[in-house]
């Protein structure tokens, strides 16, 4: 079969089961093939040999099933990074790089003290050490199939960065950090978008809290503050109709300056508040 041939195939099947679904075949097809992107369109007559196709069915069954296509493929780029995922960890997302894009604008020292909670695949600590190699970043996850898969990415990617395994601030006992960094579990337990999309494949653990979603929020508000130096900044990700619980939280919390950023769709997506000492 040729190569366009199978693409307009694949893209018909999943028509209405993906929001994407020509990108989702390209993908699909491009991590069998072991080719750039543009191979797909400087080649479109090459011939599939049929163990190739038939892998691919294999591939395109589960995606319409609704698998998503970077546990299909044991990737998803953050940043720029190719960042190995698997269904342990939540699938790094793009507008968790509004918060990467954040941090780096806060200023730190040149040597900041970086800590990255609930890192699952290392993304949003591999996406600062990729732009200040001089900050020292630790990830932690409580998953120890989640820190393995964070420290694999870091050493691919020759982006050296400590990780440990445990909960939350648990492995960092006496040290204090310039940034805690967070993209927590922040979804509703009764949220019937879990039943729907890629979220039904990712673990729960990485995706709900209780108290409407808050809860693992309002314990790193307080938690935060024996961890951060004076002036030290608490940042976390949330959902995009929490903002005005979260700033409330941050507050109560007595963190200073607190203040919501928005995502790519312009949406309050992460919010961030001070420790005193510093303002």
């Amino acid at each position: 079969m040729r190569l366009d041939a199978w693409l307009s195939q694949a893209s018909t099947r999943l028509e209405g089961r993906s929001e994407s679904p020509r990108l989702d075949a390209e993908l699909l097809l491009l991590s069998r093939l072991g080719k750039p992107r543009s191979f797909l369109f400087s080649w479109p007559e090459h011939e599939l040999p049929p163990a190739l196709v038939a892998n691919l069915e294999g591939l395109l069954a589960r995606r319409e099933a609704g698998e998503p296509v970077a546990h299909l493929t044991g990737q998803r780029e953050f940043w720029s990074l190719p960042l190995k995922v698997n269904a342990t960890t939540l699938i790094p997302r793009p507008d968790t790089e509004a918060l990467v894009e954040a941090a780096l604008g806060l200023g730190l020292p040149e040597q900041a003290e970086v800590v990255d909670l609930g890192t699952g695949t290392g993304a949003i600590a591999l996406a600062l050490k990729s732009e200040q190699p001089s900050w020292q970043i630790s990830a932690v996850d409580r998953i120890a199939d989640a820190a393995a898969l964070a420290q694999a990415n870091s050493a691919a990617l020759d982006l050296p960065i400590r990780v440990y395994e445990g909960s939350w601030f648990e492995p960092l006992s006496g040290q204090r950090f310039d940034l805690v960094i967070s993209n927590p579990p922040y979804i509703d337990p009764d949220d019937p978008h879990l039943e729907q999309g890629d979220v039904r494949f990712e673990p729960r653990s990485a995706l709900t809290a209780e108290e409407q979603g808050l809860a693992d929020i309002r314990y790193l508000a307080s938690a935060a503050q024996s961890h951060l130096k004076p002036g030290g900044v608490l940042m976390v990700e949330h959902g995009w109709d929490q903002g005005e619980a979260v700033r409330a939280i941050f507050n109560q919390a007595g963190l200073k300056r607190v203040e919501t950023g928005r995502d790519l769709g312009q949406r309050e997506r992460f919010t961030l508040g001070f420790l005193a000492g510093n303002e």
